[in-house]
């Protein structure tokens, strides 16, 4: 009787277990097989083979997918079916807005107008800023704890993501990571120390938190998390780094394989808990660690940062690279070779496609050199530099939100 239930069993169930889903990923204007393709179903992610085929175990309803330089989707299968899946191509073009300019209505009508007339098409949105705070009423209970909900500048997240998502705006939410001083004020347990035991504070006198411990780690991650699930398209990680100064404690040794495994460490576990919500992973870079083959003394390594990242953004701001690049000292006045050199570097170097990296370019006004105003000239040659080297898009960086026109084509960019 045992065995005749024991067979049973295994002739009900065989079936299920050995049903799978088959599918291809192709590109929807061409009709090319997109290879590396990420398709999720649940918390399991499969990637699609050179041919752009893939095969998922059991028999999911739906299928989320998703490829650098496309559109992510998701699509409802049928049980049992061949699926074909159709990843629209898609370049963001974007520009960033603030704790506070994204809930400045004038400030971010502006920004939409100009998406409206130009070629823009997204948006980097501060989800936790500079100092620590979150615009809008997170659920998550550490970020009430700490006072980085204190200041109110979105009332209501939900219908704003609503209405951007309305006019076919591409959303990225900017998490800021390790520079946060709400929360190394509220919890000095996890802050970056000064030898004497104080808080270690940078030059705004910003105190930072240790990319050593799990607990900041996971505080990230779960807002990570909370972006994802509101919908944002893209989650980007900045301040992705130790701080660039020699004076600060940490509570490991700040080697630089401790540095490096640290920050892939966390990478790793936003990755694993952001895989159900098939949203892209993003994070910022310095310059110069295009061109440098240690960690430039932060934990940012691109061997590293590559395998975790579906986007590196490095900032090419020319007023950033204050030693300059091989053959050009000046980088303000060679904003071109500063973006297509430095990416031709970081490319060549990381052995990915362009389709990789989004760079960051500057569209604010110089502070190191000789003061220039960054306006149509400058940032037409930053765009045309990385259009030439092939990225998935670029991003206007101006910290007090002041953009215009300048630099930009004027016709509405085809992918909404």
């Amino acid at each position: 009787m045992i065995e005749k239930t024991l067979l049973l069993f295994f002739a009900l169930t065989l079936p299920l277990a050995a049903a799978a889903l088959d599918g291809r990923v192709l590109d929807a204007q061409s009709g090319q097989p997109i290879a590396d393709a990420q398709l999720t179903v649940g918390a399991l992610v499969v990637r699609s083979d050179a041919r752009g085929v893939f095969r998922i175990a059991g028999a999911p309803g739906k299928i989320a997918a998703r490829a650098p330089g496309y559109r992510r989707i998701e699509q409802n299968v049928a049980p049992g079916k061949p699926v074909e899946i159709r990843l629209a191509p898609f370049r963001a073009k974007a520009l960033y807005l603030s704790f506070y300019g994204i809930g400045d209505r004038g400030i971010r009508n502006q920004a939409l107008d100009l998406i409206e007339r130009t070629e823009l098409n997204a948006l980097v949105i501060d989800f936790k800023g500079d100092r620590g705070m979150i615009p809008f009423k997170s659920s998550v209970p550490l970020a009430s704890e700490i006072g980085a909900l204190d200041i109110t500048t979105v009332r209501d997240i939900r219908e704003l993501i609503a209405t951007l998502k309305q006019k076919g705006v591409y959303l990225i939410a900017r998490i800021v990571v390790f520079k946060d001083d709400k929360l190394a004020n509220a919890r000095p347990a996890l802050a970056v120390r000064t030898k004497k035991g104080g808080l270690w504070r940078d030059r705004e006198d910003l105190a930072w938190v240790d990319p050593f411990r799990e607990a900041v780690w996971d505080y990230n991650i779960k807002l990570a998390v909370e972006a994802a699930g509101l919908g944002f398209d893209e989650i980007q990680f900045d301040y992705l780094r130790f701080p660039d100064a020699e004076s600060p404690v940490f509570s490991q040794p700040s080697t630089e394989r401790g540095r490096v495994g640290a920050i892939s460490s966390f990478l790793a576990a936003a990755r694993k808990a952001l895989a159900p919500y098939n949203v892209f992973i993003a994070g910022d870079i310095f310059g110069y660690v295009s061109w440098n083959l240690d960690d430039t003394q932060i934990g940012q390594r691109l061997d590293a940062l590559v395998q975790h990242l579906d986007y590196l953004s490095p900032m090419l701001y020319p007023s950033g690279f204050r030693f300059g690049i091989p053959g050009y000292r000046d980088p303000v006045a060679h904003s071109r070779e500063i973006v297509g050199l430095s990416l031709k570097r970081a490319g060549e170097r990381s052995k990915v496609s362009p389709l990789r990296f989004r760079p960051w370019l500057q569209a604010f006004r110089d502070y190191a050199f000789d003061r220039r105003v960054f306006g149509a000239g400058e940032i037409r040659e930053q765009i045309s530099a990385a259009e030439a080297f092939g990225s998935d898009g670029w991003m206007l960086w101006n910290p007090r939100n002041d953009y215009s026109s300048a630099g930009l084509k004027s016709e509405p960019s085809a992918a909404r």
